[in-house]
């Protein structure tokens, strides 16, 4: 993965997942890291009067996106101190809605993946970001990685894939998550989450044997777990916890997962328990 694509509101989400980014260039071969921020203003914002009878002037427009872009290169500046030498990081102010600018700019700058700060799927919260995250997930051409508000980067050595053994059984894509782990050597483990109790632990590598997954992770000898917990959500995260990981991956296709995740009724606990990070591959 040679380019982050890093969308910026200036919340605190937003400014985290930038450092993250920064901080994951030292165990990455990524080249370059783009700071977005999408400032869209719609033409009748500047011909008619809001509700409050505030008209936008040409001038006031031009003037906020100059006070965004000089944002972006005080955050570009702050960042160039945490990252590994030789990385490039450049801004990018597009005067288009995000969830265009995040797709646009992927394409255009050949991004290899999104790194998103999250703040749940909820109006309440002060990043735009955050409340637009799974339309950007789900939108997004390449992988993106998640992180929650409260997450203070740890050097990543194990990782948590996140799957239900019975939705894995035929060929999924799983090239990027090969591709992710043939660059570094992590400790993975593979858990599937059995609400139902209807497997014990001694089952796992047993039932994983008939996926897609387990001739692909086989090299990298990864450890199976089954986990009771009728909480699918919390059942996930508290492995990771439970077995210090420091990335959760959830396969691509059933976003059911990643939707709880970001759901405004756990936003909360993520904040609070500086859950870690999730990648969702493509």
């Amino acid at each position: 993965m040679k380019t982050y694509l890093v969308p910026i509101d200036f919340s605190h989400a937003s400014t985290n997942a930038a450092e993250f980014a920064a901080e994951l260039s030292k165990q990455t071969n990524v080249e370059h890291i783009i700071l977005l921020n999408a400032y869209y203003v719609s033409p009748i914002e500047t011909m008619l009067p809001s509700p409050d009878m505030v008209q936008l002037l040409e001038e006031q427009v031009e003037q906020e996106a100059a006070d965004r872009i000089k944002k972006l290169e005080h955050l570009k500046h702050k960042l160039s101190k945490l990252v590994r030498a030789g990385v490039e990081i450049s801004t990018h102010l597009n005067r288009s809605h995000l969830l265009r600018a995040v797709i646009e700019n992927v394409e255009a700058k050949n991004a290899d993946l999104v790194i998103l700060g999250s703040k749940g799927n909820t109006s309440k919260s002060d990043s735009q970001i955050g409340g637009h995250v799974v339309k950007i997930s789900k939108a997004s051409p390449v992988p993106v990685i998640v992180v929650p508000p409260a997450y203070n980067f740890e050097h990543i050595k194990r990782v948590v894939v996140a799957c239900d053994f019975d939705k894995v059984r035929e060929t999924v894509p799983l090239e990027a998550l090969k591709r992710l782990l043939d660059r570094k050597k992590y400790e993975l483990l593979v858990v599937n989450i059995d609400k139902d109790s209807r497997h014990l632990a001694g089952d796992a590598e047993r039932m994983a044997e008939e996926t897609a997954l387990y001739g692909m992770l086989k090299q990298y000898n990864p450890k199976y777990s089954y986990v009771n917990n009728t909480d699918v959500i919390n059942g996930i995260l508290q492995f990771a916890a439970n077995n210090d990981a420091q990335l959760v991956i959830a396969l691509p296709h059933k976003y059911s997962f990643f939707q709880s995740l970001l759901h405004d009724s756990v936003s909360q606990q993520l904040a609070e328990s500086a859950a870690v990070p999730v990648l969702l591959l493509k």
